[in-house]
């Protein structure tokens, strides 16, 4: 997979998404453009245009039609753009109120209870005023149920974390880093989905859980608005440099 520095990207920008739709769109001058498009399994010399355009509130970022001498048929690719500006760059890909994943997951009754304690959307009855219950304070077995849960459905929940579903589902991840060298690197969204589902399902020293690389936690912040009892989940894009 081609790791990308140096000159072409600083003359050009990241600053955007909009920067990439017009990088797309201007392919034929573009070389940021050209490497993805060969990425994708295109030969340059087959392509007639590339439209691309923003996508908002799903998992796609950027959708990408091509059109080919070799066929009629125009190839729609969506590609999900993750911007980092540090070296670990721990980035959101998803978050929702528990009861919308328990409606996608079909999360038992008994774990959602458990998973609004533990983001604080309901009150634990305690009288040092605890706000919330951190995952390893459970007993035993409700942290066993837990894992469980999330070990039997782990490449489901996954999926879903990472591509999505219906037709914004991500296939591409495109992961731009600025830091000192601004590197870019554009992964196949199941290479993407094995890398971060490799490694058990577990409840951290912090009270957290990892499910493979990826991590579970409430979202917090929000100046104590009731979104930050919402739960988030969490991965580190620029390990995708690495594999």
């Amino acid at each position: 997979m081609v790791k990308q520095n140096g000159s072409e990207i600083a003359k050009s920008g990241f600053q955007s998404e909009k920067d990439i739709v017009n990088k797309f769109n201007n392919w034929k001058e573009d070389e940021d453009s050209k490497q993805w498009l060969k990425i994708m399994g295109y030969k340059l010399s087959e392509i007639i245009s590339v439209k691309s355009n923003t996508i908002r509130n799903n998992k796609t970022d950027i959708q990408v039609k091509i059109s080919r001498t070799d066929t009629e048929h125009t190839d729609t690719h969506n590609i999900q753009v993750k911007s980092l500006s540090s070296y670990r760059g721990f980035n959101q890909v998803d978050k929702r109120w528990i009861d919308n994943y328990q409606k996608m997951w079909n999360i038992p009754d008994d774990i959602t209870e458990l998973l609004k304690y533990y983001t604080g959307e309901l009150k634990p009855c305690t009288d040092d005023d605890k706000k919330r219950i951190y995952l390893n304070e459970f007993s035993a077995k409700q942290q066993k149920d837990i894992l469980n849960f999330f070990n039997d459905n782990k490449i489901w929940i996954i999926c879903d974390l990472l591509r999505g579903r219906g037709p914004y589902s991500t296939e591409w991840i495109l992961v731009v880093q600025k830091t000192d060298n601004i590197r870019w690197i554009l992964q196949p969204i199941n290479k993407v989905i094995n890398y971060y589902s490799k490694g058990e399902v577990f409840i951290t020293p912090k009270g957290n859980l990892k499910i493979g690389k990826i991590s579970m936690q409430r979202k917090g912040g929000d100046k104590g608005k009731k979104s930050a009892n919402m739960l988030q989940f969490k991965i580190n894009p620029a390990k995708l440099f690495e594999i």
